[in-house]
C-alpha cells in the first residue's frame, strides 16, 4: 500500500511539472499580431475649445452715500428687486463740528444783516411815503431787504443739512436716504443697522450700502490661451453650461478678446466676453462657474478616420491600407492629405475613400 502511494505522488509530481513546462512553451511562443481595421466614413467634425469662467452681470453698481453717518434703517435685502430712485437704506448723520459752527456762524450773520436791513427799509419807505427820497433810493432798499431775507433762508437750510443731514425745502430729495442709482436686483447689503458709513472723497472710495445689477443683462467672462486666440472672432457662436444648475446649456455670443495677456500659471492667457442670452423663466444667480464651448473650425460631410489609423512622419501623413484575404493579410503603406482634427478623428482630404480599408492599430489582448 505503502510503495503505491509513492508512485501515486511521484506520478502526481511529474505531471504538474510537464504542465508547467508545457504552459511557459506556450508562452514563449511568439503571438501573431493583430490589427484593428477601419474604414473611413462620411460624417462632420469640428474643432472646439472649453473655456472656463463665470456668469456675471454686465452692469453691477455700488450704491454708496453722499454723506457720513450711521446706518438707522435698512428697507431691502439681498434678492429683492428695486427700481431706480427705490429707497434702500437711511441714515442719520454725525455733523462735522467744522462746518457745523461755520453754519451756525453763517446764520447769525445773516439775520444780523436783515434786522439790518429791515431797519433801513422802514426808514427809506417812510421818508418815501412823504416824498422825502426817490424811487430808486427806495427800491433799492427794499432789494437789499430781500436779498438778506433769502439769505437767512439759505444760512437755515445749510444748517439743517450739515446738523440733519435734510432741510425742510428738500425733504423729498433728502441725502439720508440711499436710493438706487440703477433698477435691477439686489446682490448685496454688506452694512448693518449701528453700521457708520462714509461719502466717497478723494482720499476714500466711500462704504458700499448695496450692491444692484440687471440680471436679464448677464456675460460670460473667461480666459484662452494664446495658442487658440487667433482663431476668434468677435460673433462666433458659443455654448455656456452651468455645473450648479443640472448642466444647464445656453447660447452666447462672443463680444470681445483682449488685446492684452495676463500670465496665469505659467500661460499667456487672454480674457474673453460673451452675452449670454437666457430664456424666459430661468434664475441666474451672479458668480456661477461656467464653461464655453467654442467651435474653432469644421467641416461638413468629409471623408473621416480615426487619427489613430495615422501614421505622420516628415510632416506627412500615411496610412496602411489591409489588402488579401483574413488567411494572407498584407499592408500597402500609401500617403495621404489630412485635415482637420478634433482629437480622436481626422479629415481626409485625398488618397482615401470609404471602401478602402485601413489597418488601425494593435489589439491589446486582455489578460
Amino acid at each position: 500500500m505503502r510503495k503505491y502511494f509513492k508512485l501515486l505522488l511521484a506520478l502526481l509530481v511529474l505531471l504538474i511539472f510537464v504542465g508547467t513546462f508545457v504552459f511557459l512553451w506556450k508562452k514563449s511562443q511568439p503571438q501573431p499580431v493583430v490589427y484593428e481595421e477601419f474604414f473611413p466614413e462620411m460624417g462632420d467634425i469640428s474643432k472646439t475649445s472649453i473655456v472656463t469662467g463665470k456668469i456675471e452681470p454686465r452692469n453691477e453698481v455700488s450704491v454708496k452715500p453722499q454723506i457720513s453717518g450711521i446706518i438707522t434703517e435698512i428697507l431691502k435685502e439681498a434678492g429683492d428687486l428695486v427700481s431706480q430712485g427705490e429707497v434702500i437704506a437711511k441714515v442719520k448723520v454725525i455733523p462735522d463740528m467744522n462746518q457745523l459752527s461755520s453754519a451756525e456762524a453763517r446764520l447769525r450773520l445773516a439775520r444780523i444783516n436783515v434786522g439790518q436791513a429791515k431797519t433801513d427799509f422802514d426808514r427809506e419807505k417812510m421818508l418815501f411815503d412823504k416824498g422825502l427820497v426817490s424811487r430808486e433810493e427806495y427800491e433799492k432798499s427794499l432789494q437789499t431787504y430781500n436779498q438778506t431775507s433769502e439769505e437767512v433762508k439759505a444760512a437755515e437750510d445749510n444748517l439743517e443739512v450739515v446738523r440733519d443731514g435734510v432741510s425742510r425745502s428738500n425733504a423729498s430729495a433728502s441725502s439720508t436716504l440711499i436710493r438706487s442709482t440703477i433698477s435691477g436686483l439686489i446682490l448685496d447689503i454688506p452694512v448693518k443697522v449701528g453700521n457708520s458709513v462714509i461719502l466717497s472723497n478723494t482720499f476714500n472710495d466711500g462704504t458700499t450700502i448695496a450692491t444692484v445689477a440687471n440680471m436679464n443683462d448677464l456675460i460670460f467672462r473667461g480666459n484662452i490661451d494664446e495658442t487658440e486666440v487667433g482663431q476668434l472672432t468677435a460673433g462666433m457662436p458659443m455654448s455656456i453650461t452651468i455645473g450648479a444648475l443640472q448642466n444647464l446649456n445656453f447660447e452666447a455670443q462672443l463680444e470681445y478678446v483682449s488685446p492684452k495677456a495676463v500670465e496665469s500659471n505659467g500661460a499667456n492667457q487672454f480674457e474673453i466676453k460673451a452675452a449670454v442670452h437666457v430664456p424666459g423663466g430661468s434664475s441666474i444667480r451672479s458668480g456661477y462657474s461656467a464653461n464655453a464651448e467654442i467651435v474653432l473650425a469644421s467641416a461638413q460631410q468629409v471623408i473621416t478616420l480615426p487619427e489613430s489609423a495615422i501614421e505622420f512622419e516628415n510632416g506627412e501623413s500615411f496610412v496602411y491600407l489591409v489588402k488579401g484575404s483574413d488567411e494572407n493579410k498584407t499592408y500597402e503603406r500609401r500617403a495621404v492629405k489630412t485635415g482637420l482634427s478634433d482629437g480622436l478623428k481626422i479629415e481626409i482630404k485625398s488618397g482615401l475613400t470609404t471602401k478602402d480599408k485601413v489597418r488601425g492599430p494593435k489589439k491589446v489582448e486582455e489578460e
